[in-house]
């Protein structure tokens, strides 16, 4: 199958996180819209390399992983828009319609002291103070004044989730090299 304009088959990088969605073409010069996973895409914006997969609804455009050269890419109402080399035309945006975005977590940029970026946090084993296992972060949750961490461990031979607030009143440090988050936080909380 041919693939559209603007792609070159790639192997997805061992350090790919899965960023965003192309939703759909934006204007007639090839742009094209995007919805970002996170409120704050900055991944977006500093990776000029992006790794597309194929839509998994829909007639697919392509096979296999794919790379795709960004010109720009910017924030624009509730979404993200972006240019391609390659991608001049309407027409060639649409074909890009529903890939998944992949950029190399190496292309993100460099957080601030205690700032991470969720993909870092997932599957850290997290503990309390008394140094009992609260199980793993399964994901994050935006609850829009705070983040809370969704916690999956074993009870009784089923999973459950276990909800703690992402800030520095429960959450006393974060170890991304021993893959561990020391809480204040109780098992009857």
């Amino acid at each position: 199958m041919p693939f559209p304009s603007g792609l070159e088959p790639a192997d997805l990088p061992q350090d790919a996180v899965e960023v965003g969605r192309i939703a759909d073409a934006w204007g007639v010069k090839g742009w094209f819209k995007v919805l970002p996973y996170s409120a704050h895409p900055e991944a977006l914006f500093s990776s000029k390399r992006w790794f597309l997969l194929p839509t998994e609804r829909g007639v697919p455009t392509f096979t296999g992983a794919m790379r795709l050269a960004i010109k720009e890419a910017k924030e624009h109402s509730d979404s993200v828009v972006a240019t391609a080399h390659d991608v001049s035309d309407r027409s060639c945006a649409e074909a890009l319609k529903g890939s998944r975005i992949f950029v190399s977590r190496a292309s993100f940029p460099t957080t601030a002291k205690d700032e991470y970026y969720w993909v870092d946090l997932v599957g850290l084993t997290v503990v309390n103070r008394e140094q009992v296992v609260l199980g793993t972060v399964r994901e994050l949750l935006s609850t829009g004044p705070q983040t809370v961490l969704v916690v999956e461990f074993l009870q009784d031979g089923k999973l459950q989730d276990r909800l703690i607030p992402f800030v520095a009143a429960f959450v006393d440090d974060v170890d991304l090299v021993a893959r561990k988050i020391l809480v204040d936080w109780q098992l009857d909380y």
